[in-house]
């Protein structure tokens, strides 16, 4: 308990790799997804029944799913964050790539499975969607690049990782997926800040994102009409955003009770994009409020264990992969309240969803291998040091 409050030890040589991973490890951070994860089964418990009637599947069909998917991100999350740095960084690169090549093949290979964008391949038994995968490994990727353009005669690593993130983007908007894009768009942001960046120029980078979400208006159907559904003043109730927003109003501070919402049996995506509707009609805004203190506790708590980290790389991959994290569930929660467009964005370890929780658990085990302790002065101390040099 006492390493709890306080923080894990650092690492000492020759210790076994159990007990120095375990004594390194920040074990709030890891408690509140596993946390997450069981809130998602609940919910889970509640919003995949009528679906699974639907489909002519036993009751608990998809909870079952979702529990063998979790169990595999947890112990994918375990085992990554075991890892050193370097071998997070080796292990994101192989993986960056392959989801790069899966994603290209997507307009030959892909299907849409009638939802108008072509993002998943199906593999019988379950679906794998690419940019899942992508994400996490193009983070850590970027973080390497802009780290290696600080270095003394370094290579242009900070532009490279433009380029990278500027074909991502392009195959994103291909398929379409303009959520994802403005994920990964957001996350080399992050990075690019975090290294230094001037702010007179992630302003112009911003203007660059609204012009190009001006041209997607103009040439995408599946874009406009989006943002046409959000920005109309009149809300049709019997739409996914109706609906939601609606079960919303209903569940007040307490909701109507375990198992008596009626919003999971009108929406087919209660159990993926619209989760947070179902816990807040069934359980109401003190679970709604749970769970966004568990998402804030688990950024906070990285970005303040990253502040004390002297590695530029470690500091760049962690920021970007608990921004991303954060963001990516505030979209989730956005798009639910109406305060966003549309965006088809799972909410981390609570949705539904093999790649999702997967993926979600290799990117959480990277995010925790970055910020274990390690036997190392804190950066303030490296800065007085160079002040009085």
């Amino acid at each position: 308990m006492t390493e709890m409050v306080y923080g894990a030890l650092p690492a000492q040589e020759g210790e076994p790799i159990l007990p120095k991973w375990w004594r390194t490890l920040d074990k709030w951070t890891m408690t509140f997804v596993v946390t997450l994860f069981i809130v998602g089964l609940l919910l889970g418990l509640a919003a995949s029944v009528p679906l699974a009637a639907r489909n002519g599947f036993d009751n608990f069909h998809y909870v079952q799913r979702q529990a063998f998917f979790g169990c595999t991100a947890l112990v994918a999350m375990v085992l990554t964050s075991m890892m050193s740095p370097t071998l997070v960084r080796r292990l994101a690169v192989i993986g960056f790539v392959c989801a790069f090549v899966a994603m290209a093949l997507l307009p030959i290979f892909g299907t849409d499975f009638g939802k108008g964008a072509v993002r998943w391949y199906s593999l019988g038994f379950a679906s794998l969607q690419p940019s899942e995968f992508l994400k996490p490994g193009f983070i850590v990727l970027a973080a390497w690049m802009i780290a290696a353009s600080h270095q003394i005669y370094g290579p242009p690593g900070t532009l490279l990782s433009f380029g990278l993130c500027l074909s991502v983007v392009m195959l994103l908007v291909m398929q379409p997926d303009f959520g994802q894009a403005c994920l990964i768009l957001f996350g080399w942001g992050v990075m690019y800040f975090v290294a230094g960046a001037p702010m007179l120029l992630l302003v112009g980078m911003a203007a660059v994102v609204i012009f190009g979400g001006v041209i997607a208006y103009s040439n995408s159907e599946h874009f406009a009409r989006r943002i046409d559904g959000f920005l109309s003043p009149d809300l049709d109730p019997t739409t996914q955003l109706g609906y939601a927003t609606n079960a919303i109003r209903e569940g007040g501070l307490f909701g109507v009770g375990v198992g008596e919402g009626q919003v999971k049996w009108s929406l087919p995506d209660a159990h993926t994009d619209f989760i947070i509707a179902v816990a807040a009609e069934e359980y109401g805004l003190v679970l709604v409020s749970i769970i966004i203190f568990l998402y804030a506790m688990i950024v906070v708590r990285s970005l303040f264990r990253l502040m004390r980290e002297r590695d530029t790389f470690i500091r760049l991959a962690g920021a970007g992969l608990a921004c991303s994290f954060g963001v990516q569930a505030m979209i989730n929660m956005g798009v639910a309240v109406r305060l966003l467009p549309a965006k088809g964005m799972t909410l981390p370890f609570v949705s539904y969803g093999g790649s999702s929780l997967i993926a979600g658990g290799i990117a959480m085990g990277m995010l925790l291998a970055f910020t274990r302790s390690r036997p190392q002065g804190e950066i303030a101390d490296a800065l007085r040091g160079r002040g009085r040099g």
